[in-house]
């Protein structure tokens, strides 16, 4: 098994699911997985940052790329900060890990 990176983590109550460490960039041209930033995952989203609709992108891009329903991404912490944790239900961090980075 390989080390996690940095911006993913296990949840010790729940070893379907994890968290994930990002850095959003609202207003992008694209969506696109950017790679690692650090201790976070840089995401960049098209969408404007305005009533949540950034952060609703972000969860929908990220289910798709994972492989899991867009209801299993809730944001729970940075709702109008760049830096986001996201919990991740349905999948290891290791499964989590190797879809965003692969």
């Amino acid at each position: 098994m390989t080390p996690l990176p940095p911006f993913i983590e296990p949840d010790p109550s729940d070893p379907a699911s994890c968290l994930l460490h990002i850095k959003a960039v609202p207003g992008a041209r694209r969506d696109e997985i950017a790679g690692p930033l650090g201790s976070r995952l840089k995401v960049r989203i098209s969408t404007p940052p305005e009533d949540g609709r950034a952060n609703k992108a972000i969860c929908r891009l990220i289910a798709r790329t994972i492989g899991v329903r867009v209801a299993a991404v809730t944001l729970v912490r940075g709702p109008v900060s760049p830096a986001k944790t996201l919990w991740i239900a349905g999948t290891s961090a290791q499964a989590a890990a190797t879809a965003l980075l692969g």
